[in-house]
């Protein structure tokens, strides 16, 4: 994988620094311009794609919260400040982490770890969307899975859980996203929480989808249509 590309944006030089530090100290991570105006830091990444921007919050002109909403695609965010208050409108933005400075190296290596995990699991999505497998990273691990092994997918918040007859991972990707990629492929929603491949549905009653292993998964109501119009 190449390396994950980080644009650090504080206006106190000394949390940059401590920044640039922290990631010389990470493989396959590459810090390509720091800025403490938040007006250049905007200009920059409008002009250039990054994957993970870590910002302050408090700073003069543009807050890192408004920043981030100025950006028409942006990429990762890990938020780095002393502000508590702005943490459930970080998390409405989907942020991969909130940290509250000061901040300990091994804390910040999490953090960018789930960045680096995110986008390898997107990265090997988008290029195998023909083929029959994904690559991922669970557990810090590398897995393969043909995606006729797959018999559902739980979503929780920024985290699926992936269902095969023989283990179950979880990853850090939203079940919205998981179901766009691979849709054509016959997975379908039968539940806010729940995406099944249809090849693996034995039958469905008013509440509850049935697998073919015996597995019974809820039905919500507003997805029985949908369902009942995919299987014919």
């Amino acid at each position: 994988m190449a390396n994950l590309t980080i644009v650090n944006v504080d206006d106190e030089y000394p949390a940059l620094q401590l920044v640039k530090q922290y990631c010389d100290q990470l493989e396959e991570v590459e810090l390509l311009a720091s800025f403490q105006k938040p007006e250049e830091a905007l200009a920059f990444l409008k002009a250039n794609k990054v994957d993970l921007v870590v910002f302050d919050i408090n700073m003069p002109g543009i807050n890192g919260v408004e920043l981030l909403q100025q950006l028409p695609d942006p990429p990762l965010c890990i938020f780095l400040t002393l502000e508590t208050k702005y943490a459930v409108k970080a998390f409405e933005l989907d942020v991969v982490h909130y940290l509250i400075k000061p901040v300990d190296f091994d804390t910040f290596k999490k953090a960018v770890h789930k960045a680096r995990d995110f986008v390898q699991f997107k990265s090997s999505a988008n290029n195998q969307q023909e083929e029959d497998y994904i690559m991922f990273k669970s557990n810090y691990v590398m897995n393969k899975v043909f995606l006729k092994d797959i018999l559902w997918i739980q979503g929780f918040g920024e985290y699926i859980v992936l269902m095969t007859p023989l283990k179950k991972y979880m990853i850090l990707e939203r079940m919205s996203n998981f179901e766009e990629k691979f849709q054509h492929f016959g997975f379908i929603r039968i539940h806010k929480s729940y995406i099944v491949l249809s090849e693996h549905i034995n039958s469905y009653n008013s509440g509850h989808v049935f697998l073919k292993n015996g597995e019974e998964l809820p039905l919500g109501r507003t997805y029985k249509k949908n369902l009942k119009e995919h299987l014919g």
